[in-house]
């Protein structure tokens, strides 16, 4: 008896999993979509659906577009259900970013980092000031947020509380879910930022449809994400995808990880903005920041053989560790995001064009090679779906936390 009942109970969380997960990323839709897309019976259907919608989780959305006969009933997500916040750690800066259930953007805040001086302090400061900034901007009660992703550049290692190890910024085991859990209750749910990129261009952007895909995030840092089959890889300790680490010239420049010759020393914000000043013969690249510098380097190239040249080697660079992720994960997709990936947009022709040349030709074929659809919010909007995701996977059933004993 006991069996049955734990049976029928699974069975039904799995059923509301299946049908809020296809609402919410293809809703709105009819029972009747629902019925093909899922492959339930109808009154399995019916009795899912009244459920969430007597729980608040799912609302009517108007009616379908009738011929003849009774119209269907749209359902959807109910925008207002519950709020997420997704935050992106960048090595520049903070962006925080609140959503509503229907992952319309609500409010943002942003804190301006030192590259020089990445604190986990500091940043857990900035973190905790964001979620305050934004419930406080959008008149949302934190009792109303379901949770916070964080994406954070480098490996996190996941366990009772996710630990961060990011050589470039000199964080070794930091327990930044430690430090923002001290001012906040609310759950959190960190992660690399391209995971989080990757995560949100499956669900909304350039990845969806595909199910094996690599998601290339350039910015300070450079990292990718890996999707085989429709999940994410993430290897023995999840820090597969530190592809700004693979070799690309042995005994290359030096990179900020300590080794010499990665992809990043070639391909990375400050890297780029270094060859350009050696290409200049040691004179500064205009700009007060990374990205000033890198839109004055893409401006001069319209004029300056110097940049053009620098520019083009870029690509080249580019392109080649594209053609590794190619001949190593054959994915139907690569998708080119991060805000050195967008600003560099222009260049993608001759970066396809350069991974053509160093790729096995019939993966390279199969491939696609094309830029994030989401630009420089994707990595926060990719966090904020991780308490999304989680909700998701058990039905609608929000978790119930309790942060005071850690």
């Amino acid at each position: 008896m006991e069996l049955a009942r734990a049976t029928n109970r699974s069975v039904r969380l799995r059923n509301r999993s299946a049908l809020l997960s296809r609402l919410f990323l293809d809703g709105p839709l009819t029972r009747q979509d629902l019925m093909r897309s899922t492959g339930l019976s109808q009154p399995a259907i019916s009795n899912v659906v009244s459920d969430l919608i007597g729980e608040g989780l799912v609302v009517e959305a108007g009616a379908a577009e009738s011929d003849g006969g009774r119209p269907s009933m749209m359902l959807r997500v109910a925008p207002r259900f519950a709020f997420v916040i997704g935050v992106d750690v960048g090595e520049t800066l903070i962006r925080v970013e609140l959503f509503d259930f229907a992952m319309t953007l609500l409010a943002r805040a942003g804190y301006p980092l030192d590259p020089a001086r990445t604190e986990p302090a500091t940043v857990a400061g900035h973190v905790l000031a964001g979620i305050d900034a934004v419930t406080t901007q959008a008149r949302v009660s934190p009792a109303d947020v379901l949770g916070v992703g964080i994406g954070v550049s480098g490996v996190v290692e996941q366990g009772a509380e996710a630990v961060v190890h990011a050589q470039a910024l000199g964080w070794d085991r930091v327990p930044l879910e430690r430090l923002i859990r001290s001012g906040t209750d609310l759950p959190l749910h960190i992660d690399n930022g391209a995971n989080t990129l990757g995560q949100a261009e499956m669900w909304f952007g350039a990845g969806r449809g595909a199910r094996h895909a690599v998601f290339a995030l350039v910015g300070s840092g450079v990292g990718a994400a890996l999707v085989t089959n429709g999940a994410s890889y993430r290897g023995a300790s999840s820090s597969a995808g530190e592809w700004g680490h693979t070799t690309l010239v042995y005994g290359g420049r030096t990179c900020r990880c300590g080794a010499r010759g990665c992809l990043e020393a070639y391909v990375g914000a400050e890297a780029i903005i270094d060859r350009y000043r050696e290409a200049q013969g040691g004179r500064a690249v205009p700009g007060e920041d990374e990205e000033s510098r890198i839109a004055a380097l893409v401006e001069a190239a319209a004029s300056s053989p110097t940049a053009r040249r620098v520019l083009d080697e870029t690509a080249g660079y580019l392109g080649a560790g594209v053609a590794n992720l190619i001949n190593l994960f054959n994915p139907e997709r690569v998708v080119l995001g991060g805000w050195v990936a967008m600003a560099l947009g222009g260049l993608l022709p001759e970066v396809r064009e350069a991974a053509g040349r160093q790729a096995l030709r019939q993966p390279y074929e199969q491939a696609s090679i094309e830029l994030c659809r989401l630009g420089v919010d994707a990595v926060a909007l990719g966090a904020a779906t991780l308490p999304m995701a989680r909700l998701l996977a058990t039905g609608g059933l929000r978790p119930v936390v309790d942060n005071h004993h850690k």
